[in-house]
């Protein structure tokens, strides 16, 4: 058992160090400029990225807003479930967080989706609607790529298929897009 722990730390380092810092700090301008121009920011994945994305929202809608002294507009698109499930029990469940987007969002927001496949239907139909109607798309997918990779304005790509690696990861990239704000004063102006 020691033998696998230590060969998991290995590859969760490697994980990590695939991040593309350049990207990263791309994705923490956008924030910025979110905040800056009042701007909603919608989170939303499946799963596990679904609870990063609960996460991330709650991070930078308390933790970075407090320290910015200005709220950010966050909102993550999977804490809706009975919408969610009204959504796709009515319609289709490809569109629960389309449908959303299309009450909520304007031209200029942005859009933040975690996904370690990069292929979920629900998440491709959303960025697509995002881009057609002039939204920011972030993506933070794993290893496989897939069609967010030719959606995305921004996709942070994790050098990791193991679903576990690559959600820690994205955890990390959106901690570092909150403490970027807790820990840098001088970021917003």
């Amino acid at each position: 058992m020691e033998q696998w722990i230590s060969e998991y730390i290995a590859a969760e380092k490697q994980a990590l160090d695939s991040i593309p810092v350049d990207q990263v700090a791309a994705a923490i301008e956008t924030v910025r400029e979110a905040l800056e121009n009042d701007r909603q920011i919608f989170v939303f994945g499946n799963g596990g990225s679904a609870s990063n994305s609960s996460h991330f929202a709650t991070d930078l809608g308390k933790g970075s807003s407090d320290a910015a002294g200005k709220r950010f507009r966050v909102l993550s698109l999977n804490d809706n479930v009975s919408w969610m499930t009204a959504i796709g029990n009515d319609y289709e469940y490809d569109g629960i967080y389309k449908r959303q987007l299309e009450n909520y969002a304007q031209a200029g927001d942005v859009v933040l989706t975690m996904s370690v496949s990069g292929s979920s239907p629900n998440l491709i139909e959303a960025c697509k609607w995002a881009k057609e109607n002039s939204l920011y798309v972030i993506a933070l997918i794993g290893g496989k790529r897939g069609a967010l990779t030719e959606v995305a304005d921004n996709c942070i790509v994790i050098d990791e298929t193991h679903y576990g690696r690559a959600e820690d990861c994205q955890m990390g990239i959106a901690h570092m897009i909150c403490y970027a704000f807790m820990e840098n004063p001088d970021l917003v102006q």
